[in-house]
């Protein structure tokens, strides 16, 4: 499930009159970028945890989060993490949450307290352990595959799983990357917008990299105010379309 398809900024922005920010159509309300994975086996992985997570969880109904996987240390992927005690709470377990080095050390940086052993016990603290991935693992059965994306200058990380790839805030793929997003069948990629961006493919890049890959499906994410959803939508191909915050997709697990 998308929990966010939206921007840093998200939809509507602050102080924006455009008219998408007052678009009367609800799926041109975009939280920050987050997707919910619900494996067969009941583990439930959350990727990244926006600044909307507390929201995002109340109007999805979310219960469980099992794991964590981490695409970088921006603002609007990490700053939601210290609503992650809840489910420590719910589950009466620690989660484990995964990236790559850079990522890690961000985390630790940014919430420093949840890794200070100074921090008073009982403080209702997050109960994460952070661990630096950079080649395929397993979790509930299955293999995750971390995706290097350059983010601008800034290498990140998108995440295979099955035949499901889930590339945001991304403006360029590595040689090496292709390989692993071969043969994917629902491609989510991030199209901020039709201008170019510096750090981010607009809608012919991402456009570009679905025709290279052809998959069944491509969903784009990371989607800012410049595209109104029908009427982008309209002139996309078929199997080409902007997601949208509780948009429910389906994938293989191979």
């Amino acid at each position: 499930m998308f929990l966010g398809t939206g921007t840093s900024h998200g939809v509507p922005m602050i102080g924006c009159r455009c008219a998408v920010c007052t678009s009367a159509d609800p799926h041109d309300n975009r939280t920050r970028p987050s997707v919910y994975l619900s494996l067969p086996d009941g583990t439930s992985i959350l990727v990244d945890t926006s600044p909307d997570l507390r929201q995002q969880s109340l109007r999805f109904d979310l219960r469980r989060v099992d794991a964590v996987l981490y695409t970088h240390g921006h603002a609007d992927h990490v700053l939601g993490l210290d609503d992650m005690r809840r489910f420590n709470v719910l589950q009466h377990a620690r989660i484990p949450c995964y990236a790559d080095a850079q990522t890690v050390r961000e985390v630790r940086q940014t919430f420093a307290y949840i890794f200070d052993r100074a921090t008073p016990a009982g403080g209702g603290l997050p109960e994460i352990d952070v661990f630096e991935v950079s080649e395929p693992f397993a979790l509930g059965g299955y293999r995750v595959t971390p995706v290097p994306l350059w983010h601008g200058k800034r290498l990140v990380y998108g995440y295979r799983i099955g035949s499901l790839a889930y590339l945001t805030d991304c403006s360029a793929i590595p040689e090496a990357s292709w390989a692993l997003v071969e043969g994917v069948d629902v491609l989510v990629i991030d199209a901020l917008r039709h201008r170019p961006h510096p750090t981010h493919f607009n809608v012919a890049d991402a456009l570009a990299v679905a025709r290279r890959l052809g998959p069944r499906q491509t969903w784009f994410t990371h989607i800012c105010h410049d595209l109104p959803h029908a009427e982008t939508n309209a002139t996309l191909p078929e199997n080409v379309q902007l997601a949208y915050d509780g948009l429910s997709v389906s994938f293989r697990l191979d």
